[in-house]
This record gives structure tokens, C-alpha cells and sequence, in this order.
């Protein structure tokens, strides 16, 4: 694979994941500056979340009919223009709009990622190459939530709309022409007829559902339990990112040396781990330890699922890739809706409910995660 396409997607991943954080980072505020609830404002997560998720599932199919390099420029200026929409509206239901169309558009840019990434690299630099691409997309995420704690939050999304824009022109320019229409076929039906690829989405489904009903309600939870200022609240779910920079890396390495299976189960015990913790009240530096344990496990998780999905079988690669970026984000919009039901009635049994579950899917892990997969 060349530097220069690879850099590209890496920087399509930044773009794209700028604001991902610190979407619910910022909720408090946002809320507070268009005079609605915490949890009315909430929903500009899921409306992002849900969108995504089902778009990712037409990308591999729409390789039948058009050359991914025209889809990804398509795709990637609406998503830009959306987020203009976002930073300029001026109620929810606009805003809500435009980030439903950030959801739809901005689907493209992982699945057709990983697609170019398992075409050009070799399966023993593999996991490198995903462990890096995801690494830019948690420091984006990362420089995103922490200016969350200090900008306007409108500039969180005008920013990634403005570079996109002038991506685009690299884009233009240095991205190949990949995976002509000729040689793409897409057929989920016959996909999921593969039991052990069926377990493991469900897998992905279940862990995500969890993850994001915990992650998109930290800005609310410790704004209301604790009454943290935005700064501190930025400052802590940054954290999550910054050992997510670490963990990808950490995390793709670990996939070449230790294998997919130790390294993906390493990482759900860590979540288990940090999601009781939340559950009790702590000094603001074990808060800030506890983030940190949080997002190394979940990208040690993600680096590992994601280096394993890269080892599938070339004719399940396109499903796969589109069904990754669908799965995690379809079932992250659940987690979100579902988590912020279940904590606005109580973060004490929310949290326990979430730790419960991820450790019963870590307990029943090998009935998900075939080794002849």
C-alpha cells in the first residue's frame, strides 16, 4: 500500500472521529445553550449512532455499481456539509437533522477503509496498519474532546466540516481507483449462513451496546452526580482517548504477538473492571485511572476484533467490513437510547447492569469466538 493512500484514510478516520467524543462531552452544555434537558440533548448521539449503523450495510453492495473512490468522495462532502449544519443550527431538531446526515454519509469512510487495507498489506503487518489507522482516529477524537473543555461547541463541528472540505482535494487527487464494480459482490444472506461469522457479530452487537450505554452518558453522569464543570468533564472523558491512542497501537501489536483471542479478552476484563468501579464515588484522580483502564480495554478489545475480521476470507471481506461498522454503530445507538433509559432513573444499578453483562460475555466468550474463523 502506498504512504500517501494510507495516510489519506488515516486522515478521513481524524475527520471523521473529531467530534465522536466529544459529541456527549459536550451535552451539558449544548443543553444548557438551546434550553433543553441533558437527557433531550442526548439524543443527538443515537441520532448519529442509528443512522450509521444501517447506512454501513449499503456500502458494500453499492461496490456492484460504482468504484469506491467515487462513493468515498460522494460520501465524505455530504458528510463535511453536515457538519457545517450541525455547528450552525440554531434548535435541536436541526441540529439533530444534520447529525442524522453525518451518520448516513459519514458510514463510508471505515468499511471501505479496512477493504483497502486488507488488499494491500501482507497478514503479518496486518494488524499494524489497523492498529495505526484506529490510533488516528482516537487522537482526533482525543484533541476533539479536549477542546471541548475550553471551545464554543459549535467549533467542534465546523472544524472537521472546513478540513474535510480541503481533504477532499487530496483525495481527489491521491486516493486509487479500488475495487472496480466488476469485481465486487455483496450477498449478506449467504454470509450469515456462516454460523461462527454469525457469533461473531453478535459478539461485536453485545459488547458495543454496553460500551456506548456506559461512554456517550459520562459527560451527563458526571455532571449531575458530581456537578464537574465542562473543563473537568472534557478533561476526564479525554482520558478515554488518550489511553484509546495507546490501546489501538498496544492493541494491534498484541493481536501480531499474543493472537486475537488473549489480546480481545484482555481487554473485555479491563472494561468489566472500570464499569464497577463507577459504580462508587471516588477522589477525581481515581476517576481519572479509572478512564484510563476503561479505554485501553476497549481498544485492546476493538484492535484485536478488528485484526481478526481483517483474517477473514477474501470472498467474506466486503460483508464483513460493511457489517463491522454497522453492527458496532447500530448497536452503540441501542447502548445509547438504552443507557440513557436505564441511568436516568439510577446510575448505581445502570452501571451494575453493564458490568453484569460484559462479564457474562466475557464468561461465554468461546461460544462467540471460533478460533477456526
Amino acid at each position: 500500500m502506498k504512504r500517501l493512500t494510507f495516510l489519506i484514510l488515516c486522515l478521513e478516520a481524524a475527520i471523521l472521529s473529531f467530534n465522536v467524543g466529544a459529541s456527549s462531552a459536550v451535552v451539558p452544555s449544548l443543553a444548557k445553550d438551546l434550553g433543553v434537558s441533558s437527557f433531550a440533548a442526548g439524543r443527538i448521539v443515537w441520532f448519529y449512532m442509528l443512522p450509521y449503523g444501517l447506512a454501513a450495510l449499503f456500502y458494500a453492495p453499492l461496490l456492484k455499481i460504482f468504484n469506491a473512490k467515487a462513493i468515498e468522495i460522494f460520501c465524505f462532502t455530504i458528510f463535511s456539509l453536515a457538519n457545517l449544519v450541525v455547528g450552525l443550527a440554531k434548535n435541536l431538531t436541526f441540529l439533530c437533522w444534520g447529525r442524522f446526515l453525518m451518520g448516513v454519509f459519514g458510514a463510508s469512510v471505515i468499511p471501505l477503509a479496512l477493504i483497502l487495507i486488507a488488499g494491500g498489506s501482507l497478514p503479518r503487518t496486518r494488524g499494524r496498519l489497523v492498529g495505526i489507522f484506529f490510533s488516528f482516529s482516537f487522537l482526533a477524537s482525543l484533541l476533539g474532546i479536549f477542546l471541548s473543555g475550553f471551545l464554543y461547541w459549535r467549533f467542534l463541528f465546523i472544524i472537521p466540516g472546513l478540513l474535510g472540505l480541503l481533504l477532499l482535494c487530496l483525495m481527489s487527487a491521491g486516493l486509487p481507483n479500488f475495487y472496480p464494480p466488476s469485481e465486487a459482490g455483496t450477498n449478506y444472506l449467504s454470509f450469515f449462513k456462516q454460523k461462527r461469522l454469525l457469533s461473531f457479530f453478535t459478539y461485536i452487537f453485545l459488547i458495543s451496546i454496553f460500551y456506548h450505554g456506559t461512554q456517550q452518558w459520562l459527560g451527563v453522569y458526571f455532571s449531575e452526580r458530581f456537578n464537574f464543570s465542562q473543563t473537568i468533564i472534557s478533561m476526564l472523558i479525554t482520558l478515554t482517548s488518550l489511553s484509546g491512542i495507546f490501546g489501538e497501537a498496544l492493541g494491534g501489536y498484541l493481536a501480531d504477538i499474543l493472537g486475537r483471542f488473549k489480546t480481545i479478552n484482555l481487554g473485555l476484563s479491563l472494561m468489566v473492571i472500570s464499569v464497577f468501579l463507577l459504580i462508587f464515588r471516588f477522589p477525581l484522580g481515581l476517576f481519572a485511572l479509572i478512564l484510563i483502564i476503561w479505554g485501553l480495554g476497549w481498544t485492546f478489545n476493538h484492535a484485536g476484533l478488528s485484526t481478526l475480521l481483517t483474517d477473514l476470507p477474501e470472498r467474506f471481506l466486503k460483508e464483513a467490513a460493511s457489517l463491522n461498522s454497522s453492527v458496532r454503530f447500530l448497536s452503540g445507538g441501542i447502548g445509547s437510547l438504552l443507557g440513557g433509559l436505564v441511568l436516568e432513573k439510577s446510575f448505581e444499578v445502570g452501571f451494575f447492569a453493564f458490568g453484569f453483562s460484559l462479564l457474562l460475555i466475557l464468561f461465554f466468550s468461546p461460544l462467540f469466538l471460533d478460533p477456526k474463523i
